[in-house]
C-alpha cells in the first residue's frame, strides 16, 4: 500500500470495476491521503480527518465492489452495513455503534489468522507430536531412568514420526479433547446490553470460568487439523493481536454504509419512517469521531473512513441533516452502465462472469467459448431489459447468463469431453421470447 499512488490504486481497481472513473479517482485519493496522514509528524496528524465519500448511483453500478476491492487493496478492516437496518435509540433495532464492534471483530479475526499463519509450521509439528503420544503412549519415567531405554525409545519414535509424516496413520482413529460449544455461556440481555457489545460471561471473567471440553473420536487426519489450530492459539500473543487489530481499525478501518438514502427524509413523525432523522443523528457521532466500547477495548472512530452509498431516487444528499452532510465532503455521481460497459464487464475483469462460468464447466470437462457477436448480444439484451424493467445495473448480467446457460448447466455431467461455442443465434433463440414477454421478463430476468 505504501508504494501505491492514486493512479496506481485506480489501475488496480480497473482490474475488477469497469468505468466509474470519477468514483475510483475519489477513493484512490482518499486511500492515499490516509497513508499521507500517517507520515505527518506532530499534533497535525490528529487534526487531519478522512475524506468521507458518498457514492450516488443505482444498484449494480459498482458502489459496493469499489469499496470492497479498496479495502482488500489496503489490507484494511472492512465492514458493509445497510443503514436501513439501524433505528433510533428507543426503537427496536440495532445500535449504530455495533458497526464499529463488527468492524473490530473482523479486524481481530484477520490479524489472528495472519498470526496463526506465521506459526503454522511449528503448530503442525507440535500437533504431530501430540498425535504420536496418542497413538503410541509410553512410560516416560522408564526412559528417563535408563539411557539405553531412552535411546531406543527415541529411535522408535523417530521411525514412527516418519511414518506419520508420510501418511501411514491418516485413517487411524484417536481420541482427543475438543471444546464443548453445545451450551453457550449465559448472555446478559438488555436494550443495549453486554450481548450487543459481543460480550458474554467468558469475556468478562476470562479464565476464572473453566472452559468445557469433551472427548471426541476422530481420524488422525482430522485430529491434526484440530490440534494444529489449538497449538497455534498457544503460540500467538493474543494481547498483541488485539492491540494490532484495534490499531488497524482506528488507523485504516473502512465502513461502507449502504442504502443511506433510506434513512433520509422524514414522514412527519408518523409511520415506519419515524426514526429516519433519529438514525442520522445516532450515526453522526460515530462518523464525527467518538469512543465506542468493544470487548477488546475502546475504539476511537476519528480516522475511520466512511463510504456511504445510495440510489437517491426519491431523496437527495442535501436532504440529510446538515451536520451529517458536512461529514461527507466528497460526493460522486456514478454513471449508469451502457451496452459497451456490459461487454467489458463480461470479458475484461479478473472475475468476469464468462470466466466464472467457463471455470465451472471446466470441472465437467467442458470448454465453454463465446464469440464476440454473442457477447455483444448478451450486453444488448441486458441493456434492453434494464431499460424496460427495473435498472439493476451489472446484476442483470447474472440473471441473463443464468437463463442463457441453464440447459447446459443442467445437462452437463462430465461424462464426455466437449467444447460448446455460444453464438449470437443461440443467445437470441434462448432469450428473445423472454424479453418480448414483459410479464415473463419481469419474472425471470
Amino acid at each position: 500500500m505504501n508504494d501505491l499512488t492514486p493512479r496506481q490504486i485506480v489501475a488496480e481497481l480497473d482490474r475488477f470495476v469497469i468505468g466509474q472513473e470519477k468514483a475510483k479517482k475519489a477513493v484512490g485519493i482518499a486511500l492515499r491521503n490516509r497513508w499521507r496522514r500517517q507520515q505527518v509528524e506532530g499534533d497535525m496528524r490528529e487534526e487531519i480527518m478522512p475524506n468521507n465519500i458518498i457514492l450516488i448511483g443505482s444498484t449494480g453500478v459498482g458502489k459496493t465492489e469499489i469499496s470492497r476491492r479498496l479495502a482488500n487493496l489496503a489490507n484494511a478492516p472492512f465492514v458493509k452495513v445497510e443503514a436501513s437496518k439501524f433505528t433510533e435509540v428507543g426503537y427496536v433495532g440495532r445500535d449504530v455503534e455495533s458497526i464499529i464492534r463488527d468492524l473490530t471483530d473482523i479486524s481481530v479475526s484477520t490479524i489472528r489468522k495472519e498470526a496463526e499463519a506465521r506459526v503454522e509450521e511449528k503448530a503442525a509439528d507440535l500437533a504431530n507430536e501430540r498425535i504420536l503420544d496418542l497413538l503410541f503412549p509410553t512410560n516416560g519415567s522408564e526412559s528417563q531412568e535408563d539411557p539405553k531405554v531412552q535411546e531406543r525409545h527415541n529411535r522408535t519414535r523417530e521411525k514412527l514420526r516418519k511414518k506419520l509424516l508420510t501418511g501411514s496413520f491418516e485413517d487411524r482413529v484417536v481420541e482427543i479433547n475438543v471444546a464443548d460449544e453445545s451450551v453457550p455461556f449465559m448472555q446478559v440481555f438488555g436494550p443495549v446490553g453486554i450481548e450487543e457489545m459481543g460480550m458474554n460471561l467468558q469475556d468478562i471473567f476470562g479464565s476464572s470460568i473453566p472452559k468445557k471440553s469433551k472427548r471426541r473420536r476422530t481420524t488422525v487426519s482430522e485430529a491434526r487439523k484440530v490440534l494444529s489450530i489449538e497449538e497455534a492459539g498457544k503460540l500467538i500473543d493474543h494481547d498483541e493481536v488485539m492491540r494490532e487489530a484495534m490499531r488497524r481499525v482506528e488507523e485504516s478501518g473502512i465502513v461502507f454504509l449502504d442504502e443511506i438514502d433510506k434513512i433520509v427524509g422524514n414522514s412527519g413523525g408518523h409511520g415506519p419512517d419515524v426514526s429516519r432523522e433519529g438514525v442520522q443523528r445516532d450515526i453522526l457521532p460515530v462518523v464525527e469521531g467518538c469512543s465506542v466500547v468493544t470487548k477488546y477495548g475502546v475504539i476511537r472512530t476519528d480516522h475511520i473512513l466512511f463510504i456511504a452509498a445510495g440510489a437517491f431516487h426519491v431523496a437527495k444528499p442535501s436532504d440529510m441533516i446538515p451536520e451529517l452532510q458536512g461529514r461527507f465532503p466528497i460526493r460522486v455521481e456514478m454513471d449508469n452502465l451502457t451496452e459497451d460497459d456490459f461487454v467489458k464487464i463480461l470479458t475484461y475483469p479478473d472475475n468476469a462472469l464468462i470466466k466464472q462460468y467457463s471455470a465451472l464447466l471446466e470441472t465437467e470437462r467442458v470448454t465453454l467459448k463465446f464469440n464476440k457477436a454473442s457477447i455483444r448480444e448478451i450486453a444488448r439484451i441486458s441493456t434492453e431489459v434494464n431499460e424496460a424493467t427495473e435498472n439493476i445495473g451489472a446484476r442483470r448480467l447474472h440473471t441473463i447468463m443464468t437463463t442463457l446457460l441453464e440447459d447446459i448447466l443442467f445437462e452437463t455431467s462430465g461424462s464426455e469431453k466437449k467444447t460448446i461455442i455460444v453464438t449470437k443465434e443461440m443467445v437470441r433463440n434462448r432469450l428473445t421470447e423472454i424479453v418480448k414477454d414483459q410479464d415473463l421478463s419481469r419474472y425471470i430476468l
